[in-house]
C-alpha cells in the first residue's frame, strides 16, 4: 500500500504584494535559493515575508536582502539570523545578462512571490521601474471604473 500524502494545512507561497502596485514588471524569472535547514523548515510552517525585499548583484552574485523568515519554533541555539541576505542560484550567464539590464536600463530586481516547486524553494524574481505616483493614481482609476462596469453588469442580471 501506498502511502497517502497530507496537503491539508500545507502552506503554498508568499507573495510580494507591494511589487507589482509600485514596479513596472517588464520580465520575469524563476530562481533557487541558498537556505538553512531551519529556514526551510520555517517556511513550510507558512512563517516568511517578502514584503519590503529586493535583490543585488554584487561581486558576480545575485543576493536577496530583507525576506524575513521567522526562527524556527523547534531550533536550538544555532537557528537562523530572520533577515540575514540570501544567495540566489542563477547561471553566470544569466547574471551577466541582468547585470547589463539593471545598469543599462536601470531597473531594479524585485522579487514578485516564493514557492515550493518539487520540495524545492523558488523565488520568480522580476525585472522592472519604479512607478512614479502619477502612474499609480492611474492605475487606481483604471481599477475604480473596472470595479464600477462590474458592479452595473451584475445589477442588471
Amino acid at each position: 500500500m501506498s502511502a497517502k500524502k497530507k496537503e491539508g494545512n500545507r502552506f503554498k507561497e508568499f507573495r510580494n504584494a507591494k511589487a507589482r502596485r509600485d514596479y513596472l514588471i517588464e520580465d520575469s524569472l524563476e530562481v533557487g535559493i541558498k537556505l538553512l535547514g531551519t529556514e526551510i523548515k520555517s517556511l513550510r510552517e507558512g512563517k516568511g515575508q517578502l514584503t519590503d525585499s529586493f535583490a543585488r548583484i554584487e561581486k558576480g552574485e545575485v543576493i536577496l536582502y530583507h525576506f524575513q523568515i521567522a526562527t524556527y519554533s523547534f531550533g536550538n541555539l544555532n537557528n537562523h539570523n530572520p533577515t540575514r541576505p540570501r544567495k540566489l542560484l542563477l547561471h553566470r550567464k544569466q547574471i551577466r545578462q541582468l547585470e547589463t539590464e539593471v545598469n543599462q536600463k536601470g531597473s531594479v530586481l524585485v522579487p514578485l512571490k516564493a514557492y515550493f516547486k518539487k520540495g524545492l524553494l523558488k523565488i520568480e524574481l522580476g525585472i522592472g521601474k519604479g512607478k512614479k505616483m502619477y502612474d499609480k493614481r492611474e492605475d487606481l482609476k483604471k481599477k475604480a471604473q473596472m470595479m464600477d462596469v462590474e458592479r452595473d453588469l451584475r445589477g442588471r442580471r
